[in-house]
């Protein structure tokens, strides 16, 4: 390891599609380095690849964000971190029970079967963009209506409620305060709530993964009300969120690499390995947080029990050692042991899903619309700060 002086953890990137300048240093001193939460609180940072999946999966880092000492990178984090979070913040047993239950609705072959209804929600995304004529604004026209209609199509949610969620999903991930973020939880509480109860008056079940959960586990007593309505509500928020933001950005990383562009619509087939390389090169999700429960040796220093653990995947999935020329976009490189869906039990659950989804949008995007650009200059357009799931606040285009 290293010794660095500590680097301010999250900050705002400059360039959408690139780490934040200032974990410069961080780079060179991987695979750990001492940071600084918003409250000054230290943690540590882990940036080496091979450190980084070792330690996601070592039993000994917990993700139970109700304990007091677990690291918070932003004060509106710190201000509800008290509420337990389904899945991504329980630790095993109990995070076992959950996914054993959620594995069957997210395998690769109900990702597979999605596929034709996948298409069909794109389709008719374009087809409305078509109609309406350039320009158009792709994040409120495409990115997130997509995978917003997905999921509720997956799930068993009405469509018909997107603005109200969609919206509510903002506020959580984005607050911008804790009394935000709480009333947003408390509301999509109360919404899910009221949607248990209409599904569990109807005589025929709807075929969505809620309606299963509804009539079998919540019935059989193998989950309880509550534990219902937290699945729920990870399951929309992260199943619309993540994948919006990866089909903006990854637009407007294309559009920034024409040659790239150009290859992939020369041959569609090496599609896959471009979604592998777009999540590994963009790492919207930077900053997976656990909590040491016991001291842990490793890069020759001691994490002791009770810091904070952080995991830059913008950085580990830029590791040199690893990935050659990491700054380039390249999807002719085996990018697949990329960190961006996580590692280890807490590994994205739906990540067959967004693979999908990624593949079906990006290729029919620009298949269909071959001359579409960006509308405005690309150093105006606005993008995500640094502490929340990164991608396009907007992404002005036209054809």
């Amino acid at each position: 390891m290293t010794e660095t002086e500590p680097v301010a953890f999250p900050q705002d990137r400059t360039c959408p599609y690139h780490p934040p300048t200032g974990y410069a240093p961080l780079r060179a001193a991987r695979p750990l380095s001492r940071i600084t939460l918003f409250d000054g609180r230290p943690a540590w940072l882990v940036t080496g690849h091979d450190t980084a999946r070792a330690l996601l999966a070592d039993p000994r880092l917990s993700t139970d964000r109700t304990h007091a000492d677990f690291p918070a990178p932003t004060a509106r984090f710190a201000g509800v971190k008290n509420r337990k979070t389904a899945l991504l913040g329980v630790d095993d047993p109990e995070h076992r029970v959950q996914r054993r239950l959620m594995v069957p609705s997210f395998t690769l072959r109900r990702a597979a079967r999605l596929r034709p209804r996948i298409q069909r929600i794109v389709d008719e995304r374009i087809d409305a963009m078509i109609a309406q004529g350039p320009p158009a604004e792709l994040v409120g026209a495409f990115a997130l209506p997509v995978p917003s209609t997905v999921i509720c199509a997956l799930l068993g949610v009405p469509y018909a409620d997107h603005d109200f969620f969609e919206g509510q999903s903002r506020r959580l991930l984005r607050g911008p305060g804790a009394e935000d973020v709480m009333d947003a939880r408390d509301q999509l509480e109360e919404y899910f709530d009221e949607l248990i109860d209409l599904k569990r008056t109807q005589r025929e079940p709807g075929d969505g993964v809620l309606d299963e959960l509804v009539h079998q586990q919540l019935r059989d007593g193998e989950l309880t009300r509550e534990e219902l309505i937290a699945l729920s509500i990870i399951l929309l928020v992260a199943g619309h969120e993540t994948t919006a933001n990866m089909i903006s950005l990854g637009t407007y990383t294309l559009l920034q690499h024409p040659d790239r562009l150009a290859e992939l619509r020369a041959d569609p087939s090496l599609l896959p390995g471009a979604v592998e390389e777009l999540m590994r090169l963009l790492s919207i999700a930077d900053g997976l947080l656990r909590l040491a429960r016991e001291d842990i040796e490793v890069a020759g220093t001691t994490i002791r029990a009770g810091d904070g653990v952080v995991f830059s995947t913008s950085v580990v999935n830029r590791d040199e050692d690893v990935y050659a020329e990491p700054d380039t976009l390249d999807w002719h490189r085996p990018a697949r042991h990329h960190i961006a869906f996580g590692f280890g039990i807490h590994q994205c659950l739906g990540q067959n899903l967004a693979r999908a989804e990624l593949e079906i949008a990006l290729h029919t995007l620009f298949d269909r619309l071959p001359t579409l650009r960006l509308a405005a200059p690309a150093d105006e357009i606005p993008f995500k700060p640094g502490d929340t799931i990164q991608g396009m606040l907007e992404l002005p285009v036209t054809w």
